[in-house]
């Protein structure tokens, strides 16, 4: 079958370089001009603006010569004893089996790798956790500090005017003693 597929694509290859030079001797191809390699016929079409046109028609072999390759055919089915079915089916099952561990190990292995996957984003999840309400609670620290510190400088100004208003006071009534 492949020789006569090669046989075709040479008389092919050796047809085109034909027309190749039969086309730089004359424009227009004779119409349905019929040439015969073998068995195989070559029909001229209408030229194209494109360029030259043909149809090839394959003839079926005529004769099945040795020559000629014959087409493949599958080996003959021997007959198989019982120990021989029995072999074979045994090593389908080891077979099954074994890929069927493989699966099951496969399996095991990605969930092994979610689980790690999850613990370390859990993980990952508490440690964020633990971080933010760290910096909350110094940010709290902080505020409650400042706060702390502008109320008692608040009081003591309001201390200090209570004295200069008492020392206002005993100033005025020392005037008032004095003048009356």
């Amino acid at each position: 079958m492949a020789s006569t597929v090669s046989a075709y694509s040479d008389k092919i290859k050796e047809m085109s370089m034909l027309s190749l030079i039969c086309s730089c001797f004359h424009s227009q191809p004779h119409p349905n001009s019929l040439y015969q390699y073998g068995d195989m016929e070559v029909k001229s079409l209408n030229k194209r603006a494109s360029g030259q046109a043909f149809e090839v028609i394959l003839k079926a072999p005529a004769d099945l010569s040795p020559d000629r390759p014959q087409p493949l055919l599958s080996p003959p089915k021997k007959d198989l004893s019982l120990e021989e079915l029995q072999k074979r089916l045994e090593a389908a099952e080891e077979r099954r089996k074994s890929q069927e561990a493989l699966l099951l190990k496969q399996l095991a292995e990605k969930r092994e790798h979610e689980r790690e996957v999850l613990h370390k984003a859990l993980e990952e999840n508490n440690n964020f956790s633990k971080m933010a309400e760290e910096k909350l609670n110094y940010k709290m620290e902080v505020n409650k500090e400042n706060r702390e510190a502008h109320l008692n400088a608040l009081k003591q100004r309001l201390r200090e005017k209570e004295i200069h208003a008492d020392e206002v006071r005993r100033n005025k009534e020392l005037q008032a003693d004095l003048s009356g």
